[in-house]
């Protein structure tokens, strides 16, 4: 019978891929925990990410278990709470803070933000609050098989993002993920990939856009 090695670093796989001393110094803010971002936060866990912050105030329902990767028993636990949970299974280590309330300019918030809401407002209310501070944000959208992922992490992209946030009336009526499934939402992973380049100290890409049902990748460097 054939024996496999083990080792007692679950990080071993990734060492080359993400720097385990840049991620012990630093808090990540999931803000939005749904369809999006519970998929980042727990990413984000599974990399080695030692303090999460995650702020929402919503609960989990029954089409949350379809839609955004909750378990049966998290329906009626707000979300915050549900996802901590899951973190504490993956890594008991990691120090988790749920805050079960919308996001203010109080909230206390880390320098590295992923931004999972679902409307053009809020994440230009939270964008003037907080994302000239940060150092790494990244933006997540989804509607139905389409996902779109900004980053701000450098003068361009910063200056990139803002031109993203138009107007309520210039966007497709009804919320981000009214329309959404779970394999879309799984592309949140994007958004953690260009954390982990950024954490290396690679260009990061400010606007991607996947659509699924097109069948297309599109790419901006804005210089």
């Amino acid at each position: 019978m054939a024996l496999f090695a083990t080792s007692n670093d679950r990080f071993v796989r990734q060492r080359e891929l993400v720097p385990a001393d840049r991620l012990t110094e630093l808090t990540a803010t999931v803000i939005g925990v749904g369809a999006i971002g519970r998929q980042v936060a727990l990413q984000l866990a599974a990399i080695g990410v030692q303090k999460v912050q995650l702020v929402d105030f919503d609960r989990v329902d029954e089409t949350n278990i379809t839609t955004q990767g909750y378990l049966a028993n998290d329906v009626g636990v707000l979300k915050v709470h549900a996802t901590a949970d899951a973190i504490a299974c993956l890594d008991p280590a990691i120090e988790v803070s749920p805050i079960g309330g919308r996001f203010s300019p109080k909230t206390e918030d880390g320098a590295v933000v992923f931004c999972c809401v679902d409307s053009i407002e809020t994440r230009a209310a939270i964008w003037r609050s907080v994302g000239r501070r940060t150092t790494f944000w990244a933006d997540g959208r989804m509607l139905g098989e389409v996902i779109r992922v900004l980053v701000a992490a450098n003068e361009p992209s910063r200056r990139h993002y803002p031109t993203t946030l138009f107007g309520a009336s210039e966007a497709e009526p009804g919320r981000c993920t009214a329309r959404s499934t779970i394999y879309t939402a799984n592309i949140a992973g994007l958004m953690v990939h260009q954390f982990a380049r950024w954490l290396r100290g690679q260009q990061v890409d400010a606007d991607t856009t996947f659509n699924l049902l097109a069948a297309e990748f599109v790419v901006s460097r804005p210089l």
